[in-house]
């Protein structure tokens, strides 16, 4: 007999930990972003003929 209560158990601690996991690296990624110096903007003319 299949031990399904164990077997949903395992599942559900191992897709809360991956969610934990994802979160985490989210933040890390967004504090990243948000130290970087701004990037410098240059503005490009075109040449038009008119």
């Amino acid at each position: 007999m299949a031990k399904y209560q164990q077997m949903y158990v395992t599942l559900l601690q191992a897709t809360e930990e991956a969610n934990r996991l994802l979160i985490k690296a989210q933040q890390e990624c967004k504090e990243l972003y948000l130290s970087s110096p701004e990037p410098e903007l240059i503005v490009l003319h075109s040449e038009d003929p008119s």
